[in-house]
């Protein structure tokens, strides 16, 4: 299962993420926003698809920077999660399935309760922001 993912980078340096509504999978931890990868899309479809359904902001192709992936086993599944920077959108974020959004440098979400597929993440983000 391919996962697409933003860094949505604010001009202080800090990412946007997103806690999960109750009633799903891992239900209150913090994630970056983005989702699936349906059949006939590209990643960057996706996650444009995706931002604006989470987020109700509209994000241009250009503004996304392959950043990094990973990979974790999800029972008897696969998921292959990759990341992209973007520091440029239209709109202001808004929580539309999120439980909430927050504002965090890379080097916070540390301490955060995040998925097992964002964590890898987290130093590679610190390096490029």
């Amino acid at each position: 299962m391919t996962v697409v993912a933003a860094a949505l980078v604010d001009r202080d340096g800090r990412v946007l993420l997103q806690q999960r509504p109750p009633g799903g999978a891992m239900p209150g931890l913090w994630e970056f926003p983005g989702g699936k990868v349906e059949p006939g899309e590209t990643p960057e479809a996706a996650l444009i698809r995706e931002l604006d359904e989470e987020l109700g902001i509209d994000v241009d192709h250009s503004c996304l920077a392959p950043a990094c992936f990973a990979s974790e086993a999800l029972g008897d599944r696969h998921l292959l999660l990759l990341l992209y920077v973007c520091r440029k959108w239209n709109g202001t974020p808004t929580a539309l399935h999120a439980r909430a959004l927050q504002w965090v440098r890379p080097a916070a979400m540390f301490g955060l309760a995040m998925p097992p597929a964002d964590r890898p993440l987290i130093g590679l983000l610190d390096a490029l922001v």
